[in-house]
């Protein structure tokens, strides 16, 4: 592998993938913070349609980042359709309100170099303007499961999207972001998948990514989590897993849950699909996410 590495500071290792959707001034300082980076990394984005001359002021922007245009709302896919393009070793992906800290990326890097079994890394994210921890941290840094001599952090099998890095090859190698779920909670799925391989998912608190959230309503979001949760038991739970997820959302529906409903419409066009699609993880994985969910039970009954 050439060494990437420049005197300067600068650290071509890594590549910044975002996409955005009518976002414009938020993805405008995203790219000032990514471009005031002293590892100046490579910056792809990936514009999903947006009708507020978005593309523009990315081709104005002197970061200089690469702007990609599928011509529709890809969702989390797009975030592939980047990777893809990519010609470095390493990704790390942002959002149109996130951004990296100075060093993060090139410790990142070098994390990757160190561990060739690692796959993922996922960050500490600080969420924007109060510069407290994202509360997905604390789920993060407590996960039961094992560590491993091989492995640079804490296990886990999640992370926030906005503030992981991955290894390019192990990523596409297990298919990026799943086009079925097209956005929401499409992390755990990817996890699932890099471990199945046999790739290092683990949480790294010394890398740090910064978040700063539109606090406006998000319509839609809480329906598209509970969709993509049912449609990743689906895809990679055992049966008997994915009959009661569903079971759970039709309880929910008849007691007059409306995103309960909403959520089971939308899934169930999907459903052929994911049938078709099906492949359940390995029995040691599904014992991993059994752990998980066990050590999650016990924090809420305390």
């Amino acid at each position: 592998m050439p060494d990437r590495r420049r005197e300067d500071g600068a650290d071509a290792r890594t590549t910044v993938v975002i996409i955005t959707r009518d976002r414009r001034e938020s993805l405008l300082r995203t790219l000032d913070h990514l471009a005031a980076l002293p590892e100046r990394p490579p910056v792809i984005v990936v514009d999903n349609g947006s009708a507020d001359g978005t593309p523009d002021a990315v081709r104005a922007h002197p970061c200089g980042a690469r702007l990609l245009l599928p011509g529709r709302n890809t969702g989390a896919v797009g975030r592939n359709l980047a990777v893809r393009r990519a010609s470095t070793p390493y990704i790390a992906f942002s959002d149109d309100d996130s951004w990296w800290e100075p060093g993060s990326l090139k410790a990142a890097a070098a994390l990757f170099d160190t561990y060739p079994r690692l796959g993922l890394l996922a960050a500490r994210t600080v969420v924007e303007p109060d510069g407290t921890d994202d509360p997905i941290d604390a789920l993060l840094a407590s996960s039961p499961l094992p560590t491993r001599a091989d492995l640079p952090g804490t296990p886990v099998l999640g992370f926030l999207g906005c503030a992981a890095v991955v290894r390019r090859s192990a990523f596409l190698a297990a298919g990026g972001y799943h086009p079925l779920l097209f956005f929401g909670a499409e992390e755990a799925l990817l996890a699932y998948d890099l471990t199945a391989a046999g790739w290092g998912v683990v949480h790294q608190p010394s890398l740090l990514s910064h978040h700063g959230p539109d606090t406006g309503p998000r319509p839609g979001r809480a329906v598209a989590l509970r969709r993509n949760a049912l449609l990743t038991a689906w895809l990679r739970r055992p049966l008997r897993i994915a009959l009661r997820e569903t079971g759970r959302l039709l309880g929910e529906w008849a007691h007059g849950g409306t995103d309960a409903g909403r959520a089971l419409r939308e899934a169930l066009v999907r459903f052929p699909a994911a049938l078709r699609l099906r492949r359940p993880l390995p029995a040691w994985v599904e014992d991993q996410i059994a752990l998980l969910e066990s050590d999650a039970r016990a924090g809420r009954d305390r």
